[in-house]
């Protein structure tokens, strides 16, 4: 075992720990106030002001003096109060998971330690804002646009009496730190706004002079019923209000010229934060003619090389990395290259790591495979247009160049199958998109073909050489709206999806576009995507395990919910300004709405019946509505489970800049505190069993149920879920598949089901389970010994037994083309292998 240091490392200062809280004044240690004054260090000080930011916490597991005694005990002379309240939130926040109280009060430390370093009225920070200087050349250099400056200064009583600073309290550590970090805006790298000056600043940014909308919106954000996107909180207000997430662009020519317009528009995008997604299909193969040059090609993937480094030159406005998901179709002579540009092995001038690779894959394929047919790849210069239709036109042109010859090779459809499956196995990627469901099922379909989708695979809109498609987003936090009774708040999931329509139409009025073609294609079809974050903990605040029928009621239910409000709202919104202006000939002018196209029936919770009619007689402002999108950021910043996920774990690691924290899912902390169940021991034995509670005999089955983890849920219930929810969402959603120890027959079995049950996003991501989990490393074994022991469960002393990769064999491959027409996907006891294991 390690020695135990003495110090500790606190925002760059090393802290020396005393032996004994009786130290400070033998060693007559003092702090620095913030006034510059000195003052001893004193451990009931210390206590009071802990206490004072515990009110309301659940005292009888939350002990300010055990945060007081941790902090006292780390300290040098002349500290200051600031690094004394970075500590003291450190130290809470190692504590979360003891109980969750803790990360709450870690959060209010650091935001009171923020407080005292800012000002506290919003209209004074705005005018800071608006002051700042270029520190170099000292010039105007605004950080906050003149229109949003002028609106604050004007109603500056209003706004500054709307702002409720208390509210920053709610946040906890992690999330808090998440703003901090990326968030909250800067001057002279000092932070300027507090997280409530950062909403108000949104949804001023969004509104302008409405300030009832603006204070509506402040509040509805503020008391976390809702967020928008991430680049909607860093920059709306600001000079460069880029507030849409994502971008889609197909290539503007298949020559040097359109090659290099798409990277200019791409690096442009890149620059102004925007996450992109391309459709690459069109370019032509690796050894097919150049007329100009009387050259051969050398294919997509030296063109990949070029935007893998665009990609990681611009950045996402000095935040994130540049990120690019590369569309391409099946039949595109060069997939098998493409498939293993994010392979650890091989050449390099045939990688591009930094991308995403993702297939547009039409039914034809599919149902080629699935036959064990044969395949044939062509180059789209000599078997034009194939990238540009879809359904039967699709599988009418492609079996004629077939018939005519044109392929350039010809290969068993399963052996491009399982080299996409190893891809995935080995890389997670490529995503898996069908182009007949995306185009079959979209409200754009009239305006061509859809060729690609986004970098998060949950927009699906039409694009071409001269439209740059993009879409706003928003995310509903679905736990907020469980209420005390365990009952479901439908009503308020309509009023807040209504604001959340108006709130991305004015977005789209008033955002900066960095692209013509891109302001063309968002005021011409107006798509917004609305999503959830939150989802498993509403269903853990419901008491409805993953897996019951209650849970799949309640998926439907809120997304029918959202569909019907969302839609009634873009209709009141035609009825003042107008259907938007490619609203003639689209599905729903004729009448179609989504769950149609899905030949489902909704419910009887809203009148669809005179939605219709008002539908046809005034039409709507958004061509599309729902795109349920990964929320990882803002799902950390109101601490809440992403998106549409189950809990990955129930103990998890949350990484800030001040280190590493456990943590155990808020939830089960509370309930195996409520039975009595959670100790030290119990700690551990969450820890050696990688966050699951399945093993652990002392926890009720009806606990294990609501607290089974992705790995333990079986995927089948998870596509379902997805399908159910599908009926109603008119673009797509991100849907990541976990299995633990993937192989062909599992990842096959559970692609084929999300295909025939109709999915546009068959899979995001695929994760899988490391080999070795990097939390045991920390379990104190002698009290999993101490465990085992009591509960009898494992036989003392055998430790942690090593998880194995999971390896596709050769006979596994020769065996699929019989098992795939068998392999239906069954319960977690059938041979089918699409549950978790």
């Amino acid at each position: 075992m390690l020695p135990q240091s003495n110090t500790t490392n606190i925002g760059g200062v090393k802290m020396q720990k005393l032996k004994s809280s009786e130290d400070i004044h033998a060693n007559s240690l003092f702090v620095i106030k913030r006034d510059g004054r000195k003052e001893y260090a004193m451990f009931d000080k210390i206590t009071s002001r802990i206490s004072n930011l515990s009110e309301g916490l659940d005292l009888d597991y939350i002990d300010p003096a055990a945060v007081a005694l941790q902090v006292i005990n780390f300290l040098h002379p002349g500290v200051t109060t600031v690094e004394l309240d970075n500590l003291a939130a450190q130290k809470a926040a190692s504590m979360t998971v003891k109980h969750p109280h803790y990360g709450i009060l870690a959060g209010r430390i650091a935001v009171s330690n923020l407080h005292k370093e800012t000002k506290n009225l919003f209209s004074e920070v705005v005018a800071d804002m608006y002051n700042h200087k270029n520190p170099d050349l000292n010039t105007h250099a605004p950080i906050i646009s003149q229109e949003t400056y002028d609106v604050v200064m004007a109603n500056a009583d209003r706004l500054n009496a709307a702002v409720r600073h208390e509210r920053d309290f709610d946040f906890n550590y992690f999330g808090f730190k998440t703003l901090e970090r990326s968030y909250l805006r800067r001057i002279d790298n000092t932070i300027a706004e507090r997280p409530q000056h950062m909403l108000m600043r949104v949804a001023v940014g969004i509104h302008g002079s409405d300030i009832d909308s603006a204070i509506e919106t402040y509040n509805l954000l503020s008391e976390k019923w809702f967020t928008h996107a991430t680049p909607t909180l860093f920059n709306a207000g600001t000079t460069k209000a880029q507030m849409a997430s994502c971008y889609l662009l197909t290539m503007c020519d298949d020559s040097i010229e359109g090659i290099f317009e798409t990277i200019r528009r791409c690096a442009i995008i890149s620059k102004n934060a925007g996450g992109i997604g391309l459709a690459i299909s069109c370019i032509r193969a690796n050894g097919s003619y150049i007329e100009g040059t009387n050259g051969r090609s050398d294919g997509i993937l030296p063109m990949m090389r070029v935007f893998n480094n665009v990609a990681r030159y611009v950045n996402q406005g000095g935040k994130r990395p540049g990120a690019y998901a590369l569309y391409i179709e099946p039949w595109h002579t060069d997939v098998f290259e493409f498939l293993d540009v994010r392979k650890n092995t091989g050449a390099e001038d045939k990688r591009a790591r930094d991308l995403f690779p993702a297939l547009w894959i039409p039914d034809l394929f599919m149902r080629r495979v699935e036959a064990n047919d044969k395949w044939t790849l062509m180059c789209p210069h000599q078997c034009k247009n194939l990238q540009n239709v879809w359904g039967k036109e699709f599988d009418d042109l492609y079996t004629k160049y077939e018939s005519e010859g044109r392929g350039r090779r010809t290969v068993k459809a399963q052996e491009l199958w399982f080299a996409i499956v190893n891809a995935q196995i080995e890389t997670g990627t490529p995503f898996m998109l069908y182009k007949d469901h995306c185009n079959a099922k979209s409200n754009q379909q009239h305006l061509g073909t859809i060729h690609c989708s986004n970098l998060c695979t949950e927009i699906i809109e039409y694009t071409a050489p001269d439209e740059v498609a993009v879409c706003n987003l928003a995310s509903i936090a679905l736990n907020r709206y469980v209420r005390p009774d365990k009952t479901f708040d439908f009503d308020k999931l309509v009023q807040v999806t209504s604001v959340i329509v108006r709130n991305l139409n004015k977005i789209i009025d008033v955002n900066f576009y960095p692209l013509k073609e891109a302001e063309k294609s968002n005021l011409r079809h107006r798509p917004i995507g609305i999503g959830v974050q939150g989802l498993a903990d509403a269903f853990c605040l419901m008491r409805f395990p993953f897996e019951s029928e209650e849970a799949q009621r309640l998926n439907r239910d809120i997304f029918e919910t959202i569909y019907y409000a969302a839609l009634k709202t873009s209709c009141e919104l035609a009825k003042t300004h107008g259907p938007y202006e490619t609203y003639p000939g689209s599905p729903v002018s004729k009448g179609i709405l989504q769950f149609d196209m899905w030949n489902v029936k909704p419910s009887n919770r809203w009148d669809w019946t005179e939605l219709r009619r008002q539908i046809s007689e005034h039409g709507v402002r958004n061509s599309l509505l729902l795109a349920p999108m990964p929320t990882a950021s803002t799902a950390q910043i109101l601490g809440n489970n992403e998106s549409i996920e189950p809990y990955t774990s129930n103990l998890y690691v949350r990484r800030v800049l001040s280190g590493e924290f456990q943590v155990v899912n808020d939830h089960l902390l509370k309930d195996l505190t409520e039975l009595g169940l959670w100790n030290l021991d119990m700690k551990n034995r969450l820890m050696y069993e990688n966050g699951s509670i399945q093993n652990i005999e002392t926890i009720p089955d009806h606990i294990k149920a609501l607290y089974k983890t992705v790995w333990e849920i079986s995927q089948k219930v998870i596509i379902n879920m997805a399908a159910d929810r599908g009926a109603f969402i008119d673009q797509s959603q991100s849907l990541n598949i976990h299995i633990a120890e993937p192989n062909m027959n599992k990842l096959s079995s559970m692609h084929f089901y999300a295909w025939k049950k109709g999915l546009k996003t068959g899979m995001y991501y695929l994760r899988t389970r490391p080999a070795a989990d990097p939390i045991k490393f920390t379990v104190d074994k002698s009290r999993i010994n101490a465990t085992v022991k009591t509960d009898g469960s494992i036989e003392k002393g055998t430790g942690a037994q090593e998880e194995l990769t999971a390896t596709t064999t050769t006979s596994e491959e020769q065996n699929l083309a019989r098992r795939m027409k068998q392999c239906n996907v069954t319960d977690e006891n059938g041979a089918c292998l699409m549950c978790s294991s």
